[in-house]
């Protein structure tokens, strides 16, 4: 049984991974629905909410059908972060978590993020200054290194378990990797077996499959898994691992009546969160993943994107839903 702190998260918990400009609440409810187990807020910058800027505030809603969930943070000053740390404190999330993997340079070139791999000493104070403020666990999300030559993550989970947070994730990826390549989890598992690490370590990084998913939990004895782009248009991903695990057979791959209907209800969940007008620009970014693999999509694509009207786009998908009811996707 997978627990940090008192939260329990089964035997193999599945993560939703924090990403920027993707998991908001809308999101996050159809992950919640069909198997995420543990879900945190898009990351959210110290400064801004420390600034009270709009769009930094809005990302600390969170509510009752979504717990257990983080609220995640990053930054480059300490004093900020531990103001922030209290301003995350009373929104009353499950736990706080610190990123420490962000590699975009918008974040790492500000010194936070990714960036604090570089300076150890001052990560750890900045997550002893949360671990003390903060009267729920503290957890927190990096990278094996910056870069080839310092894949300083082994002293990195030491010294962070040994001033109180309460679980580690971290991607097989250093921070000059950024996404390229293939993720590896080597380290993961030396962590993993470690006799000094007691907190639960999750590993992240291009589990798109349940086999994948299967063969990262065999061989490196991971506690758990975090997921983030396969998630993406495809929030069937948790439970099709989940089944797989447990049966090591699939489940059916999602109709198209599935996938209609799954986008319908995270349009909806946009409209209600936002307003009709944001609502509906926001979800735009996620038509292409919901209908990937559909041959000749491209037009309906272009529509659903262009489209204002909410009206509009139940008849663009009700036509999808006729034209492509044969096919099996994916």
């Amino acid at each position: 049984m997978a627990k940090i702190g008192n939260i329990e998260l089964g035997d193999f918990p599945l993560l939703l991974a924090p990403m920027e400009d993707v998991s908001d609440p809308p999101f996050r409810y159809v992950c919640k629905q069909y198997g995420a187990d543990l879900m945190y807020t898009e990351f959210i910058s110290s400064e801004g909410l420390i600034r009270d800027a709009a769009k930094s505030v809005q990302k600390l809603d969170i509510f009752e059908y979504e717990r257990p969930i983080g609220i995640q943070l990053f930054g480059s000053d300490i004093d900020s972060m531990r103001e922030a740390g209290i301003i995350a404190n009373a929104a009353k999330p499950d736990l706080i978590d610190i990123n420490y993997g962000c590699p975009v340079k918008q974040v790492a070139c500000k010194g936070a993020g990714a960036a604090l791999l570089q300076d150890i000493p001052k990560m750890v104070q900045m997550t002893s200054e949360i671990v003390k403020i903060a009267d729920r666990p503290v957890t927190v999300k990096t990278r094996l290194g910056w870069d080839d030559k310092t894949k300083n993550v082994e002293e990195v989970a030491e010294r962070l378990q040994d001033i109180g947070i309460q679980a580690l994730s971290i991607h097989g990826r250093t921070r000059s990797q950024m996404y390229k390549g293939e993720a590896d989890w080597t380290l993961i598992g030396e962590i993993k077996k470690n006799p000094r690490i007691k907190i639960p370590i999750f590993g992240n990084g291009d589990i798109d499959s349940p086999e994948k998913a299967r063969e990262m939990k065999e061989r490196y004895g991971v506690d758990g898994i975090m997921i983030g782009r396969a998630s993406i248009g495809y929030p069937w991903v948790f439970n099709e691992i989940k089944h797989f695990l447990k049966t090591g057979t699939h489940l059916p791959k999602p109709t198209i009546n599935d996938r209609i209907s799954v986008c319908k209800i995270h349009l909806q969940k946009s409209i209600e969160w936002k307003n009709p007008v944001l609502g509906i620009l926001e979800m735009r970014r996620h038509y292409a993943n919901y209908f990937k693999g559909l041959p000749h999509f491209k037009d309906y694509r272009m529509r659903l994107v262009t489209s204002n009207s909410y009206d509009d786009i139940m008849t663009i998908l009700e036509e999808v839903q006729n034209n492509y009811s044969e096919i099996e996707v994916g």
